[in-house]
């Protein structure tokens, strides 16, 4: 069994005080319900955790209603941190849950064919991540001003999401990161503190998450096309 877990519970501070990105229409529907909706359709996830912020269970139901989900679902309220928020999620996953794919509710483009291959990929391997290679020259700073080197980027990607696991071994890289007290926003981060190898899996098509105002036209235009 695969369970998927989105992770609604943030606070996206760089959009803008008061604004909630999830829940800024996009092609005809919020954010959050384009995230959704490609769970909701993709074949190979049996059911769907979203991680919300508490207080705001009642709205997750309604637009389950509102587009017609029927892939079964459950409500789990967040952490203080992303990590805890997606510990929380696996703890609402099903017991028959072997494989569970951990998705930014703000990412919104992503295809059910990157959903399967990351899925495929974190059965052979234990973990996978969608990613992209980096294609942007990249310099280093020490103080934000000034370039201090040209970085290789030959062997540099970008992760995205879903990052998908084994369920055991996801559990056992975050347990490991709150033992040793670490925060982390990347859930493969946590793989490598146990020493445990994260496939990449290259997106054929973009999947970029909404992070500031200026994403919106180019998601728009994505999610129309």
């Amino acid at each position: 069994m695969t369970s998927a877990i989105i992770v609604a519970a943030g606070k996206g501070t760089r959009m803008g005080a008061n604004i909630d990105k999830l829940w800024l229409e996009v092609a005809g529907r919020p954010v959050i319900a384009h995230t959704w909706k490609q769970f909701n359709d993709a074949s190979c996830v049996d059911e769907i955790i979203l991680v919300v912020r508490d207080g705001m269970q009642s709205h997750f139901t309604e637009l389950a209603q509102k587009f017609h989900f029927q892939k079964p679902f459950r409500l789990v309220v967040g952490g203080a941190e992303r990590q805890d928020s997606v510990w929380n999620g696996l703890a609402a996953v099903s017991p028959k849950t072997e494989i569970v794919a951990i998705q930014d509710a703000a990412r919104p483009c992503t295809s059910a064919d990157l959903i399967a291959a990351t899925i495929a990929a974190a059965r052979e391997t234990g973990a996978a991540v969608a990613a992209q290679p980096v294609t942007d020259t990249i310099k280093e700073t020490a103080d934000g001003k000034i370039i201090s080197r040209t970085v290789d980027r030959s062997k540099l990607w970008s992760v995205q999401t879903p990052q998908t696991f084994r369920v055991e071994v996801i559990r056992r890289a975050i347990s490991a990161a709150r033992e040793k007290n670490l925060i982390l926003t990347d859930d493969t981060a946590a793989c490598e503190l146990i020493g445990q190898p994260v496939q990449l899996v290259k997106a054929a098509t973009p999947n970029p998450k909404v992070t500031v105002p200026a994403d919106l036209p180019f998601i728009e235009n994505l999610l129309r096309s």
